[in-house]
């Protein structure tokens, strides 16, 4: 897997949190990072304490937010509305239960049409992103939509819609079945697969070729199922024939990418970097 460069405001943010890996299950160095101890992270903060980056990149921001409770009531817009269908509750602080967003799950995923992308989490200039959590079984979601005001981040709305409303709703139904079926993963490969990662044979060898479908079970990783949580960063295409899925550990600040492409109407897995 490759490593995320993460800020200052991150670095600081993962010091509260286990250091063991949801992707792919406990590795060696995450044995050697359970044995670290680390000093934890504060559990209040004065507005001032964030550091500039905080509130310049969402993707360091929303560590603070998840993570603290005193924070997220700061950063909550009280009274915030919780829309389902017709049905608007809103929700003053007082009645506000900590949500730790992805934090409890240990990873979030983002979904990309091509490469760049990426760019959006280091544009300083985006205002709005959406926190998603996708029930993909039952076909629903919780949506937290944050925005910047002031130039400060802060948790504006939360709506509970059905999966079907999603942009990406066609891919997230057929990667649900690719995460939990092995059979249905199977008829999902390409003739040839572009692999980037570990050696299955060899953990301290980097692997960069091509894997066949008859070789993908050394290879094939742990995948999300059921429930995921997915950062909207607002720029998506739902025509369009490739879908880079990123998955993102959180305590280990460690990620995997699959790409998929569709053709004649059918998904296809073309490359696995890790």
């Amino acid at each position: 897997m490759k490593r995320i460069h993460l800020t200052t405001a991150a670095m600081l943010a993962l010091l509260s949190m286990l250091t063991t890996s949801c992707i792919g299950g406990t590795s060696k160095k995450d044995a050697q990072a359970e044995e670290t101890e680390e000093e934890p992270l504060p559990q209040r903060y004065e507005s001032d304490d964030l550091p500039p980056a905080a509130d310049e990149l969402f993707d360091d921001f929303v560590y603070y937010f998840a993570s603290n409770e005193q924070l997220q009531r700061r950063r909550t817009a009280f009274p915030i509305a919780m829309k389902e269908g017709k049905n608007v509750t809103m929700i003053e602080q007082e009645q506000w239960v900590m949500d730790s967003l992805f934090m409890s799950k240990g990873e979030y995923v983002l979904i990309f049409d091509k490469p760049e992308e990426r760019e959006q989490m280091n544009d300083t200039t985006v205002n709005k992103v959406v926190v998603e959590k996708l029930f993909l079984s039952a076909d629903s979601m919780t949506q937290y939509q944050f925005e910047r005001m002031e130039g400060r981040w802060n948790l504006c709305e939360i709506r509970k819609r059905p999966m079907n409303g999603h942009p990406n709703a066609a891919f997230l139904k057929f990667y649900q079945q690719f995460a939990s079926d092995s059979a249905f993963q199977a008829n999902s490969l390409a003739d040839e697969i572009a692999f980037s990662g570990a050696d299955p044979d060899d953990d301290f060898a980097q692997m960069d070729g091509f894997i066949t479908p008859d070789s993908w079970e050394a290879f094939a990783p742990e995948l999300p199922q059921d429930s995921i949580f997915h950062i909207d960063y607002g720029s998506h295409d739902a025509r369009s024939k490739t879908k880079l899925f990123v998955i993102c550990g959180i305590s280990n600040g460690l990620e995997m990418e699959l790409t998929f492409q569709q053709k004649r109407g059918k998904w296809r897995l073309t490359r696995l970097t890790e």
